[in-house]
């Protein structure tokens, strides 16, 4: 389909964005790559009256160390974060999940900042940033401010961002000695995961999923069960206790659950396995 009608305006900085969706009156829409809100237009899903383009805002794309966290700017494309020495050193899931975004040419199009505030819960990248406690730095018009991934995703596609604000970069907790994984099951390498799941095992065990509810979330029930001193086994059979995971063509809510198990449960031993 084709998109409605739209302005279009290019802006040459955060503050020159966050001032133009400011005037837009919450009827603005930011973009960047344009893999996620691209489609949604053409399905008429999302009708934005003004379009910002920040793509070459190139200060905002970088890898680089900042203090006990790793700084990746949120235009930084996925390509980019894949390919990162940095993060493949101190914080390699995320380079690893970056990697199995999509295919090439989303990779070399599409920014982890546009994929964590499209706040899809089928994408990997924010189920990472969840299983590794990663912190969101926000700008607006008054100033700068903070959120952490468990605070960030409030509902379907819907995240702690206003409508006059913008992601500028994502911090990423050292890990260079934690134990990790990346498990995700969809029927063809570029289709968006059935089920995906990111695990951290460091001291404890942070599990985030993918396409398990309306937002991006963490199993709580399998960290709690494994925190208790259950087996890898025991506590993937709690991995979507509270949760409702949608029913779709693809799978049943039933059988998201039965794989949030099976994959849990390969996590978890794949992380343990790892870590140290």
């Amino acid at each position: 389909m084709i998109p409605a009608s739209f302005d279009y305006q290019v802006a040459g900085s955060v503050d020159e964005a966050v001032r133009l969706l400011s005037e837009g009156g919450g009827d603005a829409k930011l973009l960047a790559g344009g893999h996620s809100l691209l489609p949604l237009m053409k399905l008429r899903l999302a009708s934005p009256s003004l379009l910002i383009d920040i793509g070459g805002l190139h200060d905002l794309s970088y890898v680089r160390e900042a203090g006990d966290a790793i700084a990746i700017g949120a235009l930084t494309r996925h390509l980019d974060v894949a390919g990162s020495s940095l993060l493949q050193r101190e914080a390699p899931l995320v380079a690893h999940v970056a990697g199995q975004v999509g295919d090439p040419q989303v990779r070399h199009r599409g920014t982890i900042g546009g994929s964590i505030a499209h706040g899809d819960p089928a994408s990997d990248l924010p189920a990472a940033c969840l299983a590794l406690d990663a912190t969101f730095v926000i700008a607006g018009p008054n100033g700068e401010r903070r959120i952490g991934a468990g605070e960030f995703f409030r509902g379907f596609l819907e995240t702690a961002l206003e409508a006059d604000e913008v992601l500028v970069e994502i911090l990423v907790p050292k890990a260079a000695g934690a134990g990790w994984s990346f498990q995700k099951f969809n029927r063809r390498a570029q289709d968006w995961a059935i089920v995906g799941v990111a695990a951290v095992s460091n001291g404890s065990t942070r599990i985030g999923l993918v396409n398990m509810g309306s937002t991006p979330l963490r199993s709580t029930g399998a960290e709690e069960a494994l925190a208790g001193g259950a087996s890898a086994s025991d506590a993937a059979a709690h991995a979507a206790d509270g949760l409702e995971p949608p029913g779709d063509l693809n799978a049943s809510p039933e059988y998201r659950r039965h794989l949030a198990a099976v994959l849990v449960r390969r996590a978890i031993e794949e992380a343990s396995s790892r870590h140290g």
